[in-house]
């Protein structure tokens, strides 16, 4: 007689395979995958407890598993991850969106609500969650998005085309494109930029979690012998590109905290807000003086 497999029996099964596997949160990520597999939300299952899962739903689920065993990220099977209470598409192109960073995402809404119709840069927008999260919260801001890869930028225009937002995105080096489309005239226009670069240095390569070091791209992690490279590189294009008075913000390692006020020539007001697990996180800067 052919087993009849429920949702209670494949969540039940699903978290004790986890746990085994040192799988922390097992229950919520069996939850996750199960309910893409069913194409409904993790509230359904509970409300459909007790019906089947058909075998065909059962060999994915069972394929899924499989991936995330072998320290794949959830969000990379499922291809979802919500940041700022919006879905975003990610894929192994683009760097996941984290928590912590909404706390970035959050100190730009602050400023600029305080602005009329303020122009922000994102530098390094990845899947556009920090751009787009932006152009969602912010009605009347004008946002510019760049990432040196073209691919991460077809996810980040599909994220936007999702939330209906409209950000001008460029393919660029850094703010390279944006510092090469300004007439004299016109320098120093954006009243924040902001950047979410890698940041990860390379002395911690063999220390990082599998599933981020084996599977989301090196291009977003790595960035050097401490993890600050492209913030020295970034810093005098956005001197040149910030109006005087205006703010950046980028997020950092909390271990890179005691360098940041070294490369911040050009900036006062420097302050390194803390997450929510009390990590410094985030560094906000203004732009003192024009040069």
């Amino acid at each position: 007689m052919q087993t009849i497999w429920r949702i209670k029996d494949l969540l039940e099964w699903t978290t004790r395979y986890f746990l085994d596997r040192g799988i922390s949160e097992s229950r919520l990520e069996a939850e996750i995958l199960l309910a893409h597999v069913l194409k409904k939300d993790r509230v359904y299952l509970y409300a459909n407890y007790e019906a089947p899962v058909n075998p065909a739903e059962r060999a994915i689920y069972k394929e899924y598993i499989k991936r995330r065993i072998k320290s794949e990220p959830i969000a990379y099977i499922t291809g979802h991850k919500e940041f700022m209470s919006l879905d975003f598409e990610v894929s192994p192109e683009v760097l996941i969106p984290r928590p912590e960073t909404e706390l970035l995402v959050e100190t730009v809404i602050k400023i600029a609500r305080g602005l009329n119709s303020p122009r922000i840069a994102d530098v390094g927008t990845g899947s556009g969650a920090i751009a787009v999260s932006l152009a969602y919260y912010l009605d009347q801001a004008q946002i510019y998005a760049t990432d040196i890869s073209p691919l991460a930028l077809e996810i980040a225009r599909r994220n936007a085309m999702r939330h209906n937002a409209d950000i001008d995105f460029q393919e660029s080096d850094l703010l390279e494109t944006l510092l090469g489309s300004q007439t004299e005239g016109e320098l120093r226009l954006f009243d924040i930029i902001v950047a979410n670069l890698p940041y990860v240095a390379e002395t911690e390569r063999e220390k990082l979690d599998p599933q981020v070091r084996d599977f989301e791209p090196h291009l977003a992690l790595f960035a050097g012998k401490d993890g600050l490279d492209l913030y020295r590189r970034l810093i005098p294009q956005v001197r040149v590109l910030l109006r005087e008075g205006a703010t950046l913000l980028f997020e950092i390692d909390p271990r890179q905290a005691h360098l940041i006020p070294a490369i911040l020539s050009g900036f006062s007001d420097i302050r390194i807000l803390q997450d929510a697990a009390g990590r410094e996180r985030v560094v906000q800067a203004r732009r003192s003086s024009y040069d």
